[in-house]
């Protein structure tokens, strides 16, 4: 069972005040319609033994069930919520749920609430599912079932910037996304935000890692071929991106609204493949006809500075260690 005192120690879920009251170490505060829910706790009160209170990971794929894993080593009690539950190791206490469909039911001691999902089809009605609507069950049960509010996190996308010519972008730039699918995925960010406002959103970059091998199986069936002019591309390994939600949700700070998840080096696509190309022991592919794409296309540079900046160190600061951990074979991928 958790306890209250009034001492100033790390807050967990949101900050315990009255309305309109803001704990010194937490940052920008909006008050909310849990606020209700706090009246008569005294300021500065904030909650402890949060190591009892359960994380719920909202869609147990390769991503959150890696999440899950790390709170669990961390000694949360972890419930995944997935169609197919049985899948979940015995670290995770599955509940069986289409998110798309219907809403959960939430532990009423839930702390931490992580939304990792992915969509049955990669087009704009399999998107609208697995964001959009999902998200808005998924809060319905927090509403209802949460005895107080939790932290919240979103996993999203850098495709909602739209950028296209190489420039460089970060937490503060606007998302103009462009792409059809993107747009739904801004959707279900402002969705999120217009219902919990304290939430946080983590733009991941591609995500790479164990059992992620496509771009290594075309350079080693030697199908793979580099544009003559750049594109900027920028990643993550998989560990790094479950190991930015585990930080991002237990720091002593209230986290940012956005924040960038990609590795210190966003770079042309033609470094990496040459890169994975000398590493098999392989020729470099061959330069690839110019095209209309290639002429348009240059991809973006993201800054990773924001959750530098939060205190986050990668243990893949790079691609270079990244695929080395996985040409290595480190790792497993989840179910």
């Amino acid at each position: 069972m958790s306890r209250v005192v009034s001492v100033a120690l790390k807050p967990v879920g949101r900050p315990c005040a009255v309305a309109g009251t803001l704990d010194a170490s937490v940052r920008s505060y909006r008050p909310s319609l849990y606020d209700d829910r706090l009246a008569g706790i005294p300021r500065r009160t904030v909650w402890i033994g949060q190591n009892e209170m359960t994380v719920v990971i909202a869609g147990c794929g390769d991503l959150g069930t890696e999440t899950g894993l790390r709170f669990a080593a961390q000694g949360y009690p972890v419930m995944g919520l997935r169609r197919s539950a049985q899948k979940l190791p015995r670290e995770i206490e599955g509940q069986p749920v289409d998110l798309s469909a219907e809403a959960p039911t939430l532990p009423a001691d839930t702390n931490i609430v992580v939304i990792a999902l992915t969509p049955d089809e990669r087009n704009v009605d399999g998107y609208r599912a697995a964001f959009v609507d999902s998200i808005r069950f998924l809060v319905t049960a927090i509403h209802r079932d949460c005895a107080r509010p939790p932290r919240v996190l979103f996993v999203s996308s850098t495709a909602v910037y739209g950028v296209d010519d190489g420039t460089w972008v970060d937490a503060a730039t606007l998302a103009k996304p462009t792409a059809p699918t993107a747009i739904v995925l801004r959707e279900a960010e402002e969705t999120l935000l217009e219902l919990i406002p304290e939430a946080t959103i983590l733009r991941l970059g591609g995500i790479y890692g164990p059992g992620r091998t496509r771009q290594i199986d075309r350079v080693r069936d030697g199908v793979e071929t580099i544009s003559p002019e750049p594109r900027f591309t920028n990643r993550i390994h998989r560990d790094d991106a479950a190991a930015a939600i585990v930080h991002l949700m237990t720091m002593q700070d209230w986290p940012e609204t956005v924040y960038i998840g990609v590795d210190d080096a966003p770079v042309d696509r033609r470094e990496v493949v040459e890169f994975l190309a000398r590493n098999l022991g392989l020729p470099v592919p061959s330069v690839a006809a110019d095209s209309a794409r290639s002429q348009k296309s240059r991809g973006k540079r993201c800054h990773n500075a924001r959750l530098r900046e939060s205190g986050f160190v990668f243990a893949y600061p790079t691609y270079r260690e990244g695929y080395e951990a996985v040409l290595a074979g480190t790792g497993l991928r989840h179910p």
